[in-house]
């Protein structure tokens, strides 16, 4: 890994650089708050931005994608060939570049990878960017605040200048051609320090540090907690849609008026969505609520550790800011946390009456 500085003012220049042989999508305003969109004027680049509305999943994983067309009469299949545009995601935030491994994990490393997602993730160059916490931010609680891979460059504010991490040759030439590159100094590295330091500690210091969380999934997977957590849930699957890591999808085929052509279509699905479990011959193995929250809860929480090694969730929040009834992890690590203090209390009872 290089670390290089960069003046603020070089920034443009670089946003211009990338334009020049990439399609650039970055944050912008939209609205009350922000997306990330394609951009053609650096000066619309929003960088010091709270948390997206949606996350950038959707330029390796689209909301609705033709896999291959078909032809009834003729038995016929063609393999949809995408336009796979070469393209820069700038100014990602530590919890969607973890969140983009994740994916990474399931469709490119796994025994099937997915050709669809692996063209557009083979042809994206991503620049990261350090943030500050919102009040629903808490990635800090399932390790994915800092993000030491997955980015070709990482841009850190110090005020004036960049720090910046370089792992990639291709955004290391980009990099070097449009900006005026200098080698880090003593003041730098403490202004690194220090930015580091106020991220930290903005971070909402009432949500709790739950240790073991895997384990606690399984040993209150029973727990009442479910039946009333669940029982909120609207099936609205706002969760799903802005979550970085959601990845279930439904295949579809759609015929053509006549019924001779057709597509496949894959489409985003929810494991909160009341027809997501049920089965040929009409059987739901999660018919209620209460099932599914746990189990979309499990998943993110210890399901996917157990094979990958990490939590699903990033703790972006986004969850938190898109579910009308409180349906979060968060509101998980709350419960946890009163199970294991009323747990050490009854324990430190037994001890003192012994």
């Amino acid at each position: 890994m290089l670390y290089r500085i960069i003046d603020a003012d070089d920034l443009p220049s670089l946003i211009r650089a990338f334009m020049d042989s990439y399609e650039l999508v970055a944050p912008v305003k939209h609205g009350p708050g922000y997306i990330f969109d394609v951009i053609d004027d650096p000066s619309d680049v929003v960088l010091d931005y709270p948390t997206t509305i949606a996350s950038p999943k959707k330029y390796f994983l689209p909301s609705e994608e033709t896999l291959f067309k078909f032809d009834v009469a003729s038995n016929d299949v063609v393999d949809f060939e995408i336009d796979i545009k070469p393209r820069v995601l700038f100014g990602v935030h530590p919890c969607d570049l973890n969140a983009i491994e994740r994916l990474d994990a399931v469709f490119l490393d796994s025994r099937y990878g997915d050709p669809y997602y692996r063209a557009r993730r083979e042809a994206t160059l991503i620049v990261g960017v350090g943030c500050m916490p919102t009040q629903n931010c808490f990635c800090h609680r399932v390790d994915a605040d800092e993000a030491p891979r997955g980015y070709d460059l990482f841009l850190q504010d110090l005020g004036d200048r960049y720090w910046v991490s370089i792992s990639s040759v291709a955004a290391a030439e980009i990099l070097e051609e449009s900006t005026h590159l200098r080698e880090a100094t003593d003041e730098d590295r403490a202004l690194f320090a220090a930015a580091t330091h106020r991220r930290t500690a903005a971070f909402d210091g009432s949500i709790p540090n739950v240790q073991d969380i895997a384990m606690l999934m399984d040993t209150y997977h029973s727990d009442p907690f479910w039946a009333e957590f669940g029982s909120r849930c609207l099936n609205c699957t706002a969760c799903a849609a802005v979550c970085p890591t959601c990845m279930c999808f439904d295949i579809k085929d759609i015929l053509s008026p006549d019924a001779k052509t057709g597509e496949r279509v894959r489409v985003w699905d929810s494991c909160n969505s009341p027809h997501f479990a049920r089965v040929a011959g009409g059987h739901n193995f999660r018919a209620d609520e209460r099932g599914r929250v746990r189990h979309r809860m499990y998943h993110k929480l210890n399901g996917f550790k157990v094979k990958h090694g990490s939590m699903l969730c990033v703790g972006c929040g986004r969850c938190v800011n898109a579910c009308k009834v409180n349906i979060n992890p968060i509101e998980v690590f709350k419960f946890f946390d009163e199970k294991t203090r009323s747990s050490a209390v009854l324990s430190k009872e037994a001890n003192d009456a012994e």
